[in-house]
């Protein structure tokens, strides 16, 4: 029996391992020259950051939410799965947004990692926790769902995430040790010796760093990337709006809508390249039952 795309699996090509390669990325050596000096010159994700405010109707998410939810039965699936599902669809099209800096080097990041704050309960007075997912780069937005699902439901039956334990624990190390132990797992991700285990844990590494907030009943803002880990892009939205738009012939309708910011390290590629990669995203969010199928082929960095 012949399988359907959303059934086919896109396998990525391997890719033997080179010297000044990262268990986490590849090292690319095909950049020009500004690529390869950026990062010395500008040191800090911080100081390398663009900021980029998009609006996006919500008429088509919303009808497709309504779908997963009654015809899929995926009880909770919202506009946060949707942006994300489209991201990572993004990141199989346009690879270039999913590399990172690390020592002053520029890597293709090995697969996906996205960090996002949940709530541990549907309270508005509930504590957020951050968890972490890695979706396959052809992952459906069920997919990402369950993912999603899976890591909010540990939390709450153990009461907390992976992060919440690590960071616990970091929490009974004297203040001055902890200075140090920050300067030394800083030293070791430098030079890409950090161990899997903290970065896997780690928010402060991964894709891309989201976050909702229209729970907390405000606008959505720029948040800050991190100078630790290797995250490079922020993105956070906020609450469902409205607003009027005159027709051609005069006739007012009324859009519902919700306003993305984002924060990008400038380094990992270009200003063009960049736009085309939202303007990729615009398009899935248009159409976000595309999000159903598995894209017909994933696109690889360059060397």
């Amino acid at each position: 029996m012949e399988q359907t795309r959303s059934e086919k699996r896109i396998q990525p090509a391997k890719r033997k391992r080179r010297w000044g390669d990262r268990y986490d990325g590849r090292r690319l050596r095909s950049l020009d020259a500004f690529a390869r000096v950026s990062p010395y010159i500008m040191v800090t994700r911080n100081s390398a950051s663009n900021y980029f405010m998009d609006t996006v109707d919500i008429d088509e998410i919303e009808r497709y939410i309504r779908h997963k939810r009654n015809d899929d039965g995926l009880v909770g699936f919202g506009i946060m799965h949707v942006i994300i599902a489209a991201y990572v669809r993004s990141l199989s099209q346009k690879p270039a947004v999913n590399r990172f800096i690390s020592g002053q080097k520029v890597y293709a990041r090995n697969g996906v990692q996205i960090n996002l704050t949940v709530k541990r309960e549907m309270r508005a007075d509930a504590l957020e926790t951050v968890i972490k997912i890695s979706p396959e780069l052809d992952a459906t937005a069920s997919e990402i769902y369950e993912l999603v699902k899976k890591e909010v439901e540990f939390s709450k039956e153990n009461k907390q995430s992976n992060f919440d334990k690590a960071a616990k624990a970091f929490d009974f190390i004297p203040g001055l040790l902890l200075k140090f132990a920050v300067w030394f797992f800083k030293l070791l991700d430098y030079f890409g010796l950090l161990p899997k285990t903290l970065e896997k844990l780690s928010p402060f590494h991964g894709s891309m760093f989201i976050t909702s907030m229209g729970s907390l009943g405000v606008p959505p803002i720029f948040h800050h990337l991190y100078d630790f880990g290797n995250v490079p892009v922020f993105c956070s939205f906020g609450a469902k709006q409205k607003k009027y738009e005159v027709q051609a012939d005069g006739s007012v309708v009324e859009r519902r809508f919700i306003t993305l910011m984002w924060v990008m390290d400038e380094r990992i590629c270009d200003g063009f390249y960049y736009s085309t990669a939202i303007k990729y995203i615009r398009g899935v969010l248009r159409n976000p039952f595309v999000l159903d199928e598995r894209p017909e082929q994933i696109i690889e960095d360059v060397d």
